[in-house]
């Protein structure tokens, strides 16, 4: 089996790590942990290398990527024309689904615009009266987080919530200034619209800033842009870590001591596990059963699939936290191999 983790640890350290796991799950000699270029747009030709390399070893079953990064489709070709008898995974494809699922027998990735609704419902059962959506141009500029944006807006006026849209200024414009912002400003609209006022950003270097904000200021903060217990609370609760990820039940442990400390018990939340740690170990275990014949040779098995994303849920956080999961339709055809997820919440 290969693991092809992506991009390298440098940018995305939740990915490596899933990959390292199932190492130390099952040994170097079953398990292959090989990273993409750290930039890989430009280096694609090293994509394609590192992919047709499989082809000459008839021991390799299965090819996880994570993340699906543009240049793949072209590579999973050329390896298909050569071996026919790999499980091929996706995770958080980065090139349009009719492409994607044409080449995959698995994708899977969060869903974003399911986390919209999500997120409002869980901030007013947190007590949220307004819901305050931080982001820039840039971002908006992209379909999925204005398309998002407009589904928080409209779950906001459904579920009563006052919906305040704010520009912040762009981190890899100023950093510095970015986060100065947060600190700034989420006093100011905390003591507007009071307490109960839940925050939500898009920028994943904001996190840490707001989520020390929000505790500053007892609001409320129902999940980071990229959910996850890792993300955003262990820099601004300066959560001690060993060498490499720290143990996800420690983690938690400790932001639940924080936040009952900090009188913000009930007030902070996010998924249980981190998604794209969960999407490289779960496609990995549907693949081992699938390389073993204890699932169908052809399309998903769902039930499967959900048993072992709840299996590695209660496995990783010692929480029995609901996940659901739906097939992408785009265009009037839905894809049944490509399944977007959806996780209650942890709270805190």
């Amino acid at each position: 089996m290969v693991i092809t983790n992506l991009p390298s640890q440098s940018q995305n350290e939740e990915e490596f790590w899933s990959g390292e796991q199932l190492v130390a799950k099952y040994g170097s000699n079953k398990v292959i942990h090989a990273n993409w270029p750290s930039f890989f747009m430009q280096e694609r030709e090293q994509i394609h290398a590192l992919i047709a390399s499989l082809a000459v070893d008839g021991e390799i079953k299965a090819l996880i990527m994570n993340q699906t990064v543009p240049g793949c489709n072209a590579a999973v070709d050329k390896l298909k024309s050569i071996r026919d008898d790999l499980f091929i995974v996706y995770c958080t494809p980065h090139d349009p689904a009719p492409e994607a699922a044409a080449r995959a027998n698995l994708l899977f990735t969060a869903d974003e615009l399911g986390t919209g609704p999500a997120i409002v419902k869980q901030a007013k059962k947190q007590g949220a009266k307004t819901f305050i959506h931080y982001s820039f141009p840039r971002h908006m500029a992209m379909a999925i987080y204005s398309v998002r944006r407009s589904l928080i807006q409209a779950a906001c006026a459904a579920e009563g919530l006052r919906f305040v849209d704010v520009t912040v200024i762009d981190p890899t414009e100023d950093m510095y200034n970015a986060q100065q912002f947060i600190f700034d400003d989420v006093p100011k609209l905390a003591s507007k619209h009071g307490e109960d006022t839940a925050f939500f950003c898009t920028n994943c270097f904001l996190q840490a800033p707001l989520i020390e904000a929000v505790v500053a200021n007892h609001a409320i903060y129902p999940q980071p842009c990229c959910p996850s217990p890792y993300h955003g609370y262990i820099e601004a609760f300066d959560i001690e870590t060993a060498n490499g990820m720290p143990d996800l039940n420690h983690v938690i442990r400790e932001i639940r001591d924080i936040a009952a400390r900090e009188n913000m018990s009930g007030r902070l939340s996010t998924w249980p596990v981190s998604v794209p740690m969960m999407l490289t170990r779960v496609g990995a275990e549907y693949a081992i059963k699938w390389i073993n014949g204890q699932v169908p040779k052809t399309g998903i098995d769902g039930k499967v699939l959900m048993d072992c994303m709840k299996e590695y849920i209660r496995g990783a956080s010692g929480e029995g936290i609901g996940v659901s999961m739906t097939s992408y339709t785009e265009g009037g055809r839905t894809y049944d191999t490509f399944k977007l997820v959806l996780m209650d919440y942890l709270d805190f």
